[in-house]
């Protein structure tokens, strides 16, 4: 009878101990992705044995990360969605909420290509980009925006100037917490320099609230 009452502390700390390994993961290989398994293991507290009890080789960690980068993504989603909000609004939650998604897994942005491959980090952006794509089109129709470029080709333009923000954090280059990379955005898309400021700093005192805390 006592088994269960004993085994249920270990659960927690199993728990406490994965939760532990994924935050120093996204922490230490931010900074070097080439980071080891057992560098890992000493920044996090716990011995190499733990770490590979709970994750058995690198690509186990990365698509433990990638999924918890998926669900965090999908979440953030869900409060941007504003179906009424006139589109260059909508375009400047979206980016600040997804900002801090991106910011804290970025380390994934270096990793994509070597460790998980394109098509899975396609696979995880693939609602972002939809949502984006669907921002555009409707403010192309409703005026908010120029149709410059087709929706599709836009959004994947954007895509990869903030992912090159990004990038420009990891080398200490950028500080942004997401302000200038929201007004990047509406001005890329066809928002005129002062609007595209003043629609951020209208937006941001409801976004702060939802964004997602870095760790």
């Amino acid at each position: 009878m006592t088994k269960p009452v004993a085994r249920e502390p270990q659960r927690r700390n199993a728990r406490s101990n994965r939760a532990r390994i994924l935050a120093t993961a996204r922490r230490e290989l931010g900074r070097n992705p080439d980071t080891t398994l057992e560098e890992l293991a000493r920044a996090a507290g716990v011995v190499r044995r733990t770490l590979f009890g709970h994750f058995p080789g690198r690509a186990a960690l990365l698509e433990a990360l990638a999924e918890e980068a998926s669900e965090v993504l999908r979440g953030a989603m869900a409060d941007a969605a504003q179906p009424d909000e006139p589109a260059d609004r909508a375009l400047a939650h979206f980016t600040l909420l997804m900002w801090s998604v991106g910011d804290r897994y970025r380390m994934l942005l270096a990793l994509a290509r070597h460790d998980l491959g394109v098509e899975r980090v396609a696979e995880i952006l693939a609602p972002a980009r939809a949502e984006v794509t669907a921002i555009l089109e409707r403010g192309q129709r409703d005026g908010a925006f120029p149709a410059h470029l087709p929706p599709a080709v836009l959004s994947a333009g954007l895509e990869a100037m903030v992912v090159a923000l990004l990038e420009q954090v990891n080398t200490g280059a950028l500080e942004d917490d997401g302000t200038r990379t929201a007004a990047a955005m509406l001005i890329a898309a066809g928002v005129p320099e002062r609007r595209a400021r003043a629609v951020v700093e209208a937006v941001r005192p409801a976004v702060r609230a939802k964004s997602v805390p870095a760790e």
